[in-house]
């Protein structure tokens, strides 16, 4: 995606951020609709969390043994998340899902893993199968170098199908040691979870004795407090989390019931690590973002609201331009989908009008909106965004689309 294969041109070289906007090398201002893919939900640059960069950073970068900040994140979680019981800090979502179902598949017993077709989980070898992100938009959802031997023990359903991954439960529930979902789909474009779905992977996993992994990498503190999970009230086994927690580091982590989470060393014999997992500068800054959003008054109200307000503005663009396109949004993550009405699941996002969307991109930019370089990802809206910047992301759509 940061190349723009996907909507053509010279990809932006980004040069500082401020607020709700970014300034590129050439000096020309964009309001920022990107938000380092979901993890800015601050904004850029918060002054708040790049003082506690800067004065952690004073006391050392980096020491390969515990610090007590890794223990004070580690209970934000724990407090915030009705899954996590306990959990572990690692660098990269990927990272955190790939130690999730390793661990998975310990406890269990079983190797076999599903996911969801248009889901993507990171660059696991195991998980690049009919993915999202980034191979859907480059149309290689199977990656060149993935072992055919790895992939075998990886089965797909179709997100949003609840007859057909119960069924598919029932049948074969027993081969599994996991189930990963993102529980609101982000990494196709955003798609809600249909009424059900999620409530009958917990049922259904629940029954067939597998473990329930939650990608929230996206969704952990963007679509509510306590990530997608507190928002439709389904509690998973495991949680993946990223992006917001390490307030623009890198930062992710993974975590669980108590039962589970002991299986990992040193404690159990899982083995995970990482010299970098837990780094003092990537806790401060997601230790300095959480706080910082838990003592907003109605943080998560207002980014209901500005959110809410996108969707509309541009579904009036859309109906003004009088162009088959629909708007697809949970809290502050939407996208704007070209050539279809509706979407629920891969088939309906892989039917989206690509060709559309880059030049809506273009024109977007040229008016002064940074979108992310794809159709299938999600544009994200921050507590630093003001209701004239959402307001101007709907001028600007309107005047784009009408000149198309």
């Amino acid at each position: 995606m940061r190349s723009w294969k996907a909507v053509g041109g010279r990809p932006l070289f980004l040069q500082r951020g401020q607020a709700a906007e970014v300034v590129d090398a050439d000096g020309r201002a964009y309001l920022d609709f990107l938000g380092s893919w979901g993890a800015l939900i601050l904004g850029h640059a918060p002054p708040r969390v790049s003082a506690a960069i800067g004065e952690r950073a004073k006391a050392g970068t980096s020491f390969g043994a515990p610090t007590a900040g890794e223990v004070e994140l580690a209970r934000v979680l724990v407090d915030a998340l009705p899954s996590v019981e306990q959990v572990r800090l690692v660098n990269s979502g990927t990272e955190a899902t790939m130690s999730a179902l390793r661990l998975a598949r310990a406890v269990t017993g079983r190797e076999a893993i599903l996911k969801f077709a248009g889901c993507y989980h990171g660059h696991v070898d195991a998980l690049l199968v009919r993915a999202g992100s980034g191979a859907l938009t480059l149309g290689v959802p199977d990656s060149p170098g993935v072992p055919p031997s790895v992939t075998a023990l990886t089965r797909t359903a179709e997100f949003n199908d609840v007859a057909g991954v119960r069924d598919f439960l029932r049948a074969h529930g027993g081969e599994l040691g996991a189930v990963i979902v993102e529980p609101v789909a982000g990494n196709m474009g955003v798609v809600a979870p249909a009424p059900g779905f999620l409530e009958t992977l917990r049922e259904e996993t629940t029954r067939a004795g597998c473990l329930l992994v939650f990608d929230e990498v996206i969704t952990g503190f963007r679509v509510g407090w306590s990530g997608a999970q507190g928002r439709y009230g389904v509690t998973p086994d495991l949680t993946c989390l990223g992006k917001v927690i390490g307030g623009g580091l890198p930062l992710a982590a993974f975590g669980g019931r108590r039962d589970v989470m002991e299986q990992l060393a040193p404690t159990g014999a899982v083995y995970q690590a990482g010299t970098l997992s837990g780094n003092p500068l990537a806790v401060a800054a997601g230790l300095a973002t959480l706080d910082a959003v838990g003592q907003t008054p109605g943080a998560y109200d207002r980014l209901e609201q500005l959110g809410a307000r996108a969707e509309e503005l541009l579904g009036q663009a859309i109906a003004a331009a009088r162009i088959r396109a629909c708007v697809s949004r949970v809290g502050s993550m939407l996208t704007l989908f070209f050539g279809v009405d509706e979407v629920h699941d891969y088939a309906d996002v892989r039917h989206a009008d690509t060709a559309a969307f880059a030049r809506f991109f273009h024109g977007m930019l040229e008016a002064g909106v940074y979108l992310p370089p794809s159709q299938f990802e999600a544009m994200f809206v921050s507590l630093a965004h003001t209701e004239a910047d959402i307001d101007r992301l709907g001028r600007a759509a309107r005047a784009v689309l009408a000149g198309r």
